[in-house]
């Protein structure tokens, strides 16, 4: 059933440009589609989330974390009543405007562009969904819904106040100039929160990002499941998974839906394994379940009426409880210097940086060599311009065009 605050389809505030409706989808259906279809989920599939892609192929890459996301967003839209087409959409679109590397990638455009406003993910990716796609005859863009848009830009809340003035992360250096100039033409509503869609989409990025960067870090041996046992949220899992697995026998139940499990396999690296995959789905349980029975409360607690009730609120709507939040940032803190900060994964990244660091540096300097210009009208700067064909490139062809320019290129081993 839907929820009276849910965002309707058939009420969309509709697209910058006006299209025809379609007989077999709704409005936000087809953003999901157009999604789907793009040239920059594609790439997804060879841009890194943290480990080059070269290190496994069981690691995550951006697009395997993005149809994560996009399941847990489904799984808590379809609990709390809400669209879940566009909770999709929201999900899906929340990683295309990352460039290869990951976060390291991310750290060297900003600082290229130091003096043309900076580099950020979630401008980048309304300039792919807005500006970069050229798919259509009639716009540039994929012509998303006002929903979906303003989903992809609030990933993270509201970006200024009521008076215009930056907040949050932005309010040291503002907001991306990206999401000014569209805001200019289409009032995405910055100071205000986006649908309980899309913070159903924001916060399953969390919960995906805490259980797939555990499951990765376990599987690269940066850390053992001993030291995770130091966090309290994962300690009772652990302790849950332990006492199942010390049950004798085959698996039975024992009332109220709860099975009792046989032993352990024989070989303990077997054994660990399989207690690290029971680990990572029963987080993710854990965290789903908590989400939906604090945004519950919630929703109890504020009664809102309508999908503007959500915008106008003073707090998201879909949250993690206090205790969960605890647990989600002690995780988080966990990570930072065991996984991210690794010394085997920072020199790594060193180097990645240094690549785009490069090809930024010889495109300035030798404009002809860029093998992608837009020389339209409206064209942006020539950084933003050299910028945003970076962005678009893979880990590996962000490698081979550095091996085409310059003499040596690292290896990222």
């Amino acid at each position: 059933m839907r929820a009276p605050f849910a965002a309707n389809p058939a009420a969309s505030r509709g697209r910058l440009h006006d299209e025809p409706p379609s007989a077999t989808r709704n409005d936000f259906r087809r953003d999901c589609d157009r999604i789907i279809h793009s040239t920059a989920f594609r790439r997804l599939a060879h841009k890194t989330q943290v480990f080059i892609y070269h290190e496994g192929d069981h690691y995550r890459t951006r697009l395997t974390h993005t149809l994560e996301v996009t399941q847990i967003a489904r799984s808590l839209a379809r609990a709390l009543g809400l669209d879940e087409d566009l909770a999709e959409a929201c999900a899906l679109g929340h990683d295309l405007g990352h460039p290869p590397f990951g976060h390291s990638g991310e750290r060297a455009l900003d600082h290229c562009l130091a003096l043309h406003g900076g580099f950020d993910h979630n401008a980048q990716t309304l300039s792919v969904v807005t500006r970069l796609e050229r798919r259509y005859a009639g716009f540039d863009g994929l012509n998303l819904t006002f929903e979906t848009l303003e989903g992809l830009v609030k990933h993270n809340g509201p970006l200024t106040d009521a008076s215009g003035r930056a907040v949050g992360r932005h309010a040291a250096r503002g907001v991306a100039p990206a999401i000014l100039d569209h805001n200019a033409v289409q009032d995405l509503e910055l100071a205000l929160y986006p649908s309980a869609e899309a913070q159903a989409g924001a916060i399953a990025d969390d919960i995906a990002y805490d259980a797939h960067d555990i499951d990765d870090g376990l599987r690269a041996r940066m850390f053992g499941l001993d030291e995770l046992a130091s966090l309290p949220l994962i300690a009772d899992i652990l302790a849950e998974i332990d006492s199942c697995y010390r049950s004798s026998g085959p698996a039975r139940a024992a009332g109220d839906g709860v099975l009792i499990y046989p032993p352990r396999p024989a070989g303990e690296g077997r054994a660990e394994e399989r207690r690290a995959h029971e680990l990572v789905r029963r987080l993710i349980t854990r965290m789903i379940e908590d989400v939906i029975g604090h945004s519950e409360r919630l929703i109890r607690e504020r009664a809102p009426a309508s999908v503007e009730d959500v915008r106008r609120a003073e707090a998201p709507l879909v949250a993690f409880s206090p205790a969960m939040a605890a647990a989600d940032r002690a995780i988080k803190a966990f990570l930072f210097p065991r996984m991210y900060r690794h010394p085997r994964i920072v020199r790594i990244m060193d180097d990645a940086q240094q690549v785009v660091t490069d090809l930024f540096a010889h495109y300035m300097e030798a404009p002809d060599d860029l093998l992608w210009q837009d020389a339209g009208a409206e064209a942006p700067a020539p950084a933003r311009q050299i910028a945003d064909f970076i962005a678009g490139m893979t880990d590996r062809y962000a490698l081979s065009e550095h091996a085409r320019l310059f003499d040596s290129t690292p290896e990222l081993r």
